[in-house]
């Protein structure tokens, strides 16, 4: 009979640590959570390593904030940081651009912003108008830390420029010769603003891009204004070119006038210079021969005032009687003829 020790003899031993085995699986499940640890060690570990290091190109300068106290890193390249304990905020600080009135949806096309490019001008027109602004971060740490929109600041801060610089001028100025003074005058103004408000932008330069009456409608006034202003000037420069003949003219008709005048005048002072004069000459004689002198102006008076005055009577007898109105009226001077010569008495 077998020894019953022999099957246990035979038998081959169990592998505790095979694939079929439950003690295996449940060393696997009991290292799991120390595995998942060190993964996420690991990852912590690389992700604090990453974090240590930025860096800046030759366009870019950081706002490094330790602790509350920001400071500005200008240096180029790989640059090192406490993590967990500074921050840093990349600053682009290369010319930048913004459109002022329209808008590039995309390259070569232009969408205008009414809001922002109708303008009215000094002699009550409109005008719509596009400027280009370049500007520049000077600043980080006022960018950063000054405001919270900088951009939106300086962009109000040039439309406001642009309203009350344009509304100096006349639309005429605006579309032609006085663009120039008004992006001078402009620049002027937005830079002497930054500078007092000190956000950390500075402007490099504004120009204007296209100018011209806005919309068709009011496109459509202000051409009915500018013929009307035409016009205007038209009938100004002939009402001048009427006056510039007619004044030479009723000038030259005022003097002769005026020599008339006074022609007539030096002409009547002579003549009542010369009444006098014959008057005291003839006061003179009468003085000396009253009656004499009485008498001769007397007939010379009537002289003048009836000339060769003569009286015809007809006879009685067929006769006719002539006599000398002077004669009659002295009594002494002049006679009585008949149609034959006779005397009469």
């Amino acid at each position: 009979m077998p020894d019953k020790n022999f099957f246990k003899r035979n038998i081959p031993p169990q592998d505790d640590q095979g694939a079929g085995s439950p003690n295996k699986a449940g060393g696997i499940l009991a290292r799991l959570p120390m595995l998942l640890l060190a993964l996420v060690l690991v990852f912590l570990a690389i992700s604090t390593l990453g974090s240590c290091f930025y860096t800046l190109s030759e366009t870019e300068s950081a706002v490094v904030t330790t602790l509350g106290q920001a400071a500005v890193n200008n240096n180029k390249g790989l640059q090192f940081k406490i993590p967990f304990i500074q921050e840093v905020t990349k600053i682009n600080t290369t010319v930048q651009s913004m459109e002022i009135g329209y808008i590039e949806e995309y390259e070569g096309s232009y969408r205008n912003v009414e809001s922002e490019s109708i303008m009215i001008t000094s002699d009550m027109n409109f005008v719509d108008i596009d400027f280009y602004v370049t500007y520049q971060v000077t600043d980080p740490l006022q960018y950063m830390y000054a405001s919270d929109r900088p951009e939106l600041i300086l962009k109000n801060l040039i439309q406001s420029s642009i309203r009350g610089t344009v509304s100096a001028y006349t639309v005429d100025s605006a579309l032609t010769t006085g663009k120039s003074d008004i992006q001078q005058n402009i620049k002027t103004i937005v830079m002497d603003e930054l500078e007092e408000q000190n956000i950390g932008l500075s402007l490099i330069d504004i120009s204007i891009q296209d100018v011209e009456p806005p919309t068709d409608l009011i496109k459509e006034a202000f051409t009915e204004v500018e013929n009307a202003r035409q016009n205007k000037e038209s009938a100004l420069n002939e009402a001048n070119q009427y006056r510039n003949e007619q004044i030479p003219a009723a000038e030259a008709r005022a003097d002769k006038i005026v020599q008339e005048a006074e022609a007539k005048k030096t002409a009547r002072i002579n003549e009542a210079n010369g009444q006098v004069a014959r008057f005291n000459s003839e006061y003179a004689e009468y003085t000396k021969y009253p009656l004499i002198t009485r008498q001769r102006m007397f007939y010379e008076a009537m002289e003048d005032i009836l000339p060769g005055l003569k009286i015809v009577i007809n006879n009685d007898d067929g006769t006719t009687t002539q006599r000398t109105y002077l004669g009659d009226l002295d009594g002494s001077l002049g006679g009585n003829t008949n149609q034959n010569g006779g005397d009469l008495q």
